[in-house]
């Protein structure tokens, strides 16, 4: 029996079908994240999820990404599982589809972008404190607009 169990995790893997450990918690509360003032009604939405305050913007820190479509609207809503804790949202469109946030020479994104609790930077990425918020007991709305 352990080997037909390790050999369905392994195609379930596969597949593609295992979520991240912070999307499958037993006490994940429900968080439904909406974008809006989208620069493109046809470009893909990134959303990354950060939890720890000293990951937060680096590259490959965040707990998890999602990709969202518009589909032709100005507004996308994600609704995601999140375990309690404090929770950041960093969100780009990549307007020109090259799969990157493109910047001028000084560092500033060119693409749109945004963070959670509306979180406007103007000399220096946001830090964590800024932009977090809690996640715990009562399914929540985090709504966001994008800057151009």
């Amino acid at each position: 029996m352990p080997l037909l169990r390790s050999r369905c995790l392994t195609m379930a893997g596969a597949l593609g079908l295992l979520l991240p450990t912070t999307a499958v918690a037993d006490d994940a509360a429900s968080v439904t994240v909406v974008v809006s003032a989208l620069a493109s009604t046809t470009s893909a939405v990134k959303l990354y999820f950060y939890n720890v305050r000293d990951r937060f913007l680096t590259k490959g820190g965040y707990a998890f990404m999602k990709v969202v479509k518009p589909g032709g609207q100005r507004q996308v809503t994600l609704p995601v599982q999140l375990p309690p804790g404090d929770w950041a949202v960093a969100i780009t469109q990549d307007v020109n589809n090259n799969d990157k946030l493109d910047k001028n020479m000084m560092g500033i994104p060119t693409e749109p972008f945004a963070f959670s609790n509306n979180v406007r930077p103007r000399f220096a990425p946001p830090a964590f404190d800024e932009c977090k918020f809690t996640v715990g007991g009562p399914a929540r709305v985090v709504s966001i607009v994008l800057t151009r």
